[in-house]
């Protein structure tokens, strides 16, 4: 079982939920397509291969119930569609670059405001635990005319 899926398993445990085979398949489906940004209906696709008969409804749910456990994080991306992602567990959240044309997303792994983080918490003696950065433009196929 991949490490993600005991984690969970011992979460849900832990807390007194119950641990589904639907819940089990999402987080899988999380952890297949990690560094990607999925909405619910994206992942409700994906668990209909499996599971034809589970609703939007149920997807949702355990999205928000993983969410709240701190197992994913939930990302706004301007578009008014909540994306999704496995959490970081402590480390800081990696920054976003957003196309304003195609909606493409892709992850910017630096951290270079680590120094600038440091100061404004001595400036202002605020302890900073995190930060999200997202960068909006044009990405290198709509910089070129191309289609995805």
């Amino acid at each position: 079982m991949h490490e993600r899926l005991q984690f969970l398993q011992e979460k849900l445990t832990a807390k007194n939920y119950r641990v589904t085979p639907q819940r089990l398949l999402i987080m899988q489906i999380f952890c297949d397509h990690e560094g990607e940004h999925l909405s619910a209906e994206d992942i409700h696709r994906l668990v209909q291969e499996q599971f034809p008969e589970i609703g939007l409804a149920t997807v949702y749910r355990t999205l928000e119930l993983f969410a709240k456990m701190g197992i994913i994080e939930r990302v706004h991306f301007g578009d008014g569609k909540n994306r999704y992602e496995l959490s970081q567990h402590g480390k800081h959240a990696h920054h976003h670059l957003i196309c304003i044309k195609c909606g493409d997303v892709a992850e910017v792994n630096e951290d270079l405001l680590e120094r600038l983080e440091r100061s404004i918490g001595e400036v202002y003696e605020f302890d900073i635990l995190d930060h999200q950065v997202k960068f909006y433009g044009y990405c290198h196929r709509c910089r070129r005319g191309e289609s995805k």
